[in-house]
């Protein structure tokens, strides 16, 4: 086996890229506040804010559950033993970081921060050069064309 394939990644735990961007983004706007949304319309944004927050916390469990069910690892840095397309992985190959990505978003909305919609894009591309293209590397080298099959069905992000 390749160490490519053993270690599909050096990035041990990627949501440090999403804590680091809510960090940067309270920073961003403590320094420069950018205008945001006025009432009404700005409430019913914190609800949805809210509900997106709720939903993507309610997907990373269920992702999490699902691999652990499926006896794989949870953590990227480590191999994988089994391709996992069920629950949250039928519709997003990357079901963890899509919810780490919505929590950011939902922020958003709920405190009217314009800073995390701009630490969370740059979050997301961070963590798919760092963390999904070569977690997606090791599955193809693991599964190989089983993974293909997969990656035509399901997209990376949604």
């Amino acid at each position: 086996m390749s160490s490519q394939s053993s270690r599909p990644s050096t990035m041990p735990w990627p949501p440090l890229i999403y804590v680091s961007a809510i960090a940067l983004a309270i920073i961003a706007n403590w320094l420069f506040p950018l205008p945001w949304i006025p009432n009404p319309l700005g409430e019913i944004l914190f609800a949805v804010g809210l509900l997106l927050v709720a939903l993507a916390l309610a997907m990373i469990v269920s992702a999490i559950r699902t691999l652990l069910n499926a006896k794989t690892t949870v953590k990227p840095h480590q191999a994988a033993t089994h391709l996992v397309t069920k629950g949250p992985f039928a519709f997003s190959r990357n079901p963890i970081y899509l919810g780490n990505t919505a929590i950011m978003l939902g922020l958003a909305l709920i405190t009217g921060i314009v800073w995390f919609i701009i630490f969370a894009i740059v979050a997301a591309f961070a963590t798919q050069k760092l963390a999904i293209e070569p977690e997606e590397r090791h599955l193809e080298a693991q599964f190989g064309k089983r993974f293909r099959d997969y990656c035509k069905k399901v997209r990376r992000w949604i």
